[in-house]
């Protein structure tokens, strides 16, 4: 049968993977997810690739960086890679997360339900406008940012999410920053300034909108 020898967590620097290899791990945690799904126990860097279009040879370099896994000729096994990468990804935890900022899209946030599934738990939610601070959005109380830095604390919040106009943004990232949060989605169309050891993911869907309009013009 397949096998594996990985290393431990602790052997693999976070500099020393590239942080597109980090990107692409997920992918292959869905990928893998839905084979097992439909009762598949073996899967080959090949078949990983053509759903994913990436080469095998990009998917054994990426797999290296924490690892053997499989057996040349045989395959991954499909739910103990699956396992494991989720092991490497933190996805066999769960996660406490916050959200700041209750117009249209912060609301639209907290009441998405495939977040709760995948481990994600948005716990609070704040605003700085007081018309909207004490209002009940999806269940949660919507607290004032200065209440912040306490509610992360009391919640074990780790993971912070921006959706605020952009001319807050900074501000808020300074105060999830200073509150101990140290992994930040920012859907603010800004490159915010951070300190070393703070994680930022950008989403930006008009940016992407432009990309893609230069296919088809």
């Amino acid at each position: 049968m397949t096998t594996s020898n990985n290393k431990s967590l602790t052997d693999v620097s976070i500099s020393m993977v590239p942080e597109v290899v980090i990107q692409r791990l997920p992918l292959y945690v869905r990928l893998l997810s839905h084979f097992s799904n439909a009762g598949e126990d073996v899967i080959s860097s090949e078949q990983l690739g053509s759903h994913l279009q990436i080469t095998p040879a990009q998917i054994r370099k990426d797999l290296s960086y924490f690892g053997r896994f499989g057996k040349q000729g045989r395959g991954y096994d499909v739910k103990m890679l699956e396992n494991q990468l989720r092991e490497i990804l933190g996805l066999n935890h769960t996660w406490n997360a916050a959200v700041v900022g209750m117009g249209r899209l912060g609301r639209a946030v907290v009441s998405y339900p495939g977040f709760t599934p995948e481990g994600f738990n948005i716990v609070s939610a704040f605003d700085v406008s007081d018309n909207i601070v004490g209002q009940t959005i999806s269940e949660l109380e919507v607290k004032a940012i200065s209440q912040l830095k306490k509610t992360v604390e009391e919640l074990d919040i780790k993971i912070g999410i921006v959706a605020v106009p952009i001319d807050q943004a900074q501000e808020v990232i300074d105060a999830l920053v200073d509150s101990g949060i140290k992994s930040i989605l920012n859907y603010a169309p800004l490159s915010p300034q951070v300190p070393e050891g703070v994680t930022v993911r950008g989403i930006d869907p008009v940016l992407s909108l432009q990309s893609m309009t230069y296919y088809i013009r």
